[in-house]
């Protein structure tokens, strides 16, 4: 596709991936999973024309300095665990782009944050999981970028503005993580917690001061049931990424549902 069809200017994302192959299985009831992947299903053309490549930050890669996948054609992670064995045969052959890979590494390094390149490492389920339903083709580049060891919010928020240059590109940077993630606290009984994290959590988001939603970002903790919401922040971290490389691009809910009990937000800047 030419450049002259795409967007001047990509969006950044946050969007949620579910739960393991969530969207390629059974659930009781059925229907837990259904809206968000349908949701899922219409964000490609949301965005519009193609984008050239997509750079995917997901919650289940980090290293201790920063890492983005090298290989021409990154192979698949089945890091989930007691699933259905068709799950584990699920295939999503995007290919990936080492010379951007090396760009995007560079561009990091200049910014103050090393990045290394691995060409062995493939896409786990927090990329490979929703892009087969964001852009099914598979006929899209894709670049996943770990997390950053010791989880500082801020520090994600200035890496997510380093990249900023890139949505100019027609590269889609997307934060793949989930708004409220606490294996041990599903369940209605959360809901009226999650309800409110998620309260906050938009308010920040979407405040039309830029400054002063990336300064309730890197304190989010002071959330109401912050820890409840992430006892471990890695799956909110991507959304400080998209935030950050948003610049001044203020942020909108676009998607929200009630999965097993609790509430789950996805956002774009534009």
């Amino acid at each position: 596709m030419k450049n002259e069809t795409r967007p001047e200017i990509l969006p950044t994302l946050f969007i949620p991936h579910g739960g393991g192959p969530c969207f390629f299985m059974d659930w009781n009831p059925p229907q837990t999973w259904k809206k968000m992947g349908a949701w899922l299903e219409s964000v490609g053309n949301s965005i519009g024309a193609l984008p050239k490549a997509v750079l995917a930050i997901s919650g289940h890669w980090e290293q201790p300095e920063l890492a983005v996948t090298g290989a021409a054609h990154p192979p698949l992670i089945y890091d989930y665990h007691g699933f259905p064995p068709h799950t584990y045969q699920l295939r999503y052959d995007a290919p990936g782009d080492p010379e951007l890979a090396r760009n995007i590494a560079e561009m990091l390094k200049n910014s103050g944050y090393p990045c290394s390149i691995d060409a062995q490492r493939g896409f786990d389920h927090g990329v490979f999981i929703p892009f087969k339903l964001v852009y099914p083709a598979a006929n899209i580049p894709i670049i996943q970028l770990s997390l950053k060891g010791g989880l500082d919010p801020r520090e994600h928020l200035e890496i997510g503005r380093a990249l900023q240059p890139l949505r100019k590109q027609g590269v889609l940077i997307v934060g793949s993580g989930m708004s409220y993630h606490n294996l041990r606290g599903f369940g209605d009984e959360f809901g009226p917690a999650s309800d409110e994290f998620d309260a906050w959590l938009t308010e920040a988001v979407c405040a039309p001061d830029v400054g002063e939603r990336n300064r309730r970002l890197e304190h989010w903790q002071q959330a109401p049931h912050a820890r409840l919401a992430h006892p471990r922040e890695e799956h909110l971290l991507p959304l400080m990424v998209a935030a950050g490389a948003a610049g001044v691009d203020v942020g909108t809910r676009i998607f929200q549902d009630r999965v097993t009990g609790v509430t789950i937000s996805a956002y774009r800047f534009s």
